[in-house]
């Protein structure tokens, strides 16, 4: 049994299918037709809901492409349309500001805008128009413009204004607390969707239901739903599982649960690897970000997954779990082919731990795209190198997009280890690359073009630290 609220509306699910996604239950069940459907994988933001939980005491509201969300996800959460914003007859302050400022044409992205927009003015993150650029990134207008768009954004969270949320908040807190309190040590639902509480139970799950599919944020998996048309008949949700969004920093290391959202990688991490969450800016749109997690990327092990290379570079080790039985393996050892990973049967990637003391302060990534927001890699680079009284003592490169797995470049590494840092060592790695790779041609780049643009991300790290000033152009497009 799936509960939630709608607004402040109770709703109690016991008969859908759990392969049903959010998008398709508001429309034909809901009959909520505010939200649209565009293209069904994530990448228009049409279809964007704003979904709220309970963080410290206060309602935290986040994006989410209803699209790649299933129904079992929203359980005791508080689910929000374009609908639910207007108040006895009166618009929303977001959607009075679009009203307003004439953002809207056709009306069709509208809802997905608004929502965003929702999003971002309840966080508080501020009315810059980079930020405003980062949570509509995921939104896409084919006849309005974006200029009107960004300009009702901005004046709708310069002003905070108060909301009928805001004076239902001390209510929505306590509802959603109680949902919780009152929900079964192990949600069993239809058989089909099960929902551990904690890592024991996962672990124990996972063991006796090896060919169950593990539900994260399911930014990846809801595709084989919405574009391959799958059914998948049991799925082990890792939403309730506390521990495993769980983000610890020392002196020492970090150490990032497996369901940690990337959102809350890119915020915890700015200060310490600012390199790390620079990058994840980059990663599709800010609703992917929300629910997408670092271990679901690492696991789906594509070749152009953003993170691998950022934690190869950072001599990452992965915790797996396997009934009662942890094992620490290398993330250099992870990755055995094209989407195929070293997990044994039954066994989850617990935890990803990065060292603090092999990262370097010159830690650098790059991402080359052919759109700026919301796309995928043709390239990505980290490159973690050490270098003392003006020699390379150390250094990991890692590179997406460049062959069947993320990967480090062994060649190009022993040709920087105890060389002087000069444009002639970085040109001598950069040859070497010809060694490590020998890149597939695909519509988002030719093999040679891959190594050619892996050659000067090379040049670049060396342009960033020795003439920084020549570097005009803040991101890799």
């Amino acid at each position: 049994m799936i509960r939630f609220l709608q607004n402040q509306t109770l709703v109690t699910l016991e008969e859908t299918d759990p392969n049903t996604t959010v998008l398709n239950w508001l429309r034909e069940t809901a009959r909520r037709s505010g939200t649209k459907e565009g293209c069904a994988s994530g990448d228009c933001g049409a279809c964007t809901v704003a979904l709220g939980r309970v963080e410290a005491g206060r309602m935290r509201y986040e994006t989410a492409n209803s699209c790649l969300l299933l129904v079992s996800q929203l359980n005791g959460k508080q689910l929000l349309t374009v609908e639910d914003l207007a108040h006895n007859g009166a618009l929303h302050p977001v959607q009075q500001h679009f009203a307003d400022n004439h953002a809207s044409q056709c009306g069709f992205c509208t809802p997905g805008f608004v929502m965003s927009a929702f999003a971002l003015q309840k966080s508080g993150a501020g009315s810059d128009r980079r930020t405003v650029e980062q949570h509509l990134g995921g939104n896409l207008c084919r006849c309005t413009g974006y200029r009107p768009i960004i300009e009702a954004a901005q004046r709708a969270c310069a002003l905070s204004e108060p909301d009928i949320f805001t004076q239902q908040e001390a209510q929505t807190v306590a509802r959603l607390q109680a949902l919780a309190s009152h929900a079964t040590d192990e949600l069993a639902w239809r058989n089909r969707v099960l929902a551990p509480k904690t890592v024991d139970e996962l672990a124990s799950l996972c063991q006796r239901h090896p060919q169950a599919r593990l539900l994260a944020g399911g930014t990846d998996l809801a595709l084989a739903i919405t574009q391959q048309h799958q059914t998948l008949p049991l799925m082990i949700s890792l939403g309730e599982v506390a521990e495993l969004r769980r983000i610890d920093i020392d002196d020492e290391r970090v150490v990032i649960g497996a369901a940690a959202s990337l959102n809350a990688c890119r915020e915890r991490l700015g200060d310490i690897i600012p390199a790390f969450s620079q990058l994840l800016e980059r990663f599709a749109s800010q609703p992917v970000r929300n629910q997408g997690t670092a271990g679901g990327n690492l696991a789906n092990a594509s070749p152009i997954g953003d993170i691998a290379p950022l934690l190869l570079a950072l001599n990452a080790t992965l915790i797996l779990r396997c009934g009662e039985t942890q094992r620490r393996l290398p993330l250099d050892d992870f990755f055995l082919g094209y989407r195929k990973t070293a997990l044994q049967a039954g066994e989850f990637i617990e935890a990803i731990i990065i060292p603090l003391v092999t990262v370097s302060p010159l830690f650098a990534a790059w991402k080359v795209s052919k759109r700026h927001e919301d796309d995928i890699s043709t390239v990505s680079a980290a490159f973690n190198i050490h270098i003392e009284e003006g020699v390379i003592t150390a250094a990991r490169l890692a590179f997406g997009g460049m062959a069947a797995v993320p990967a480090r470049a062994l060649n190009a590494e022993a040709a920087l280890i105890g060389q002087p840092f000069t444009r002639e060592s970085l040109d001598a790695a950069g040859r070497a690359l010809s060694l490590d790779f020998q890149p597939l041609t695909d519509f988002r780049g030719s093999g040679a073009y891959r190594l050619a643009v892996a050659q000067n991300l090379l040049r670049r790290f060396y342009l960033q630290q020795t003439q920084p000033a020549a570097l005009e152009v803040s991101y890799v497009y």
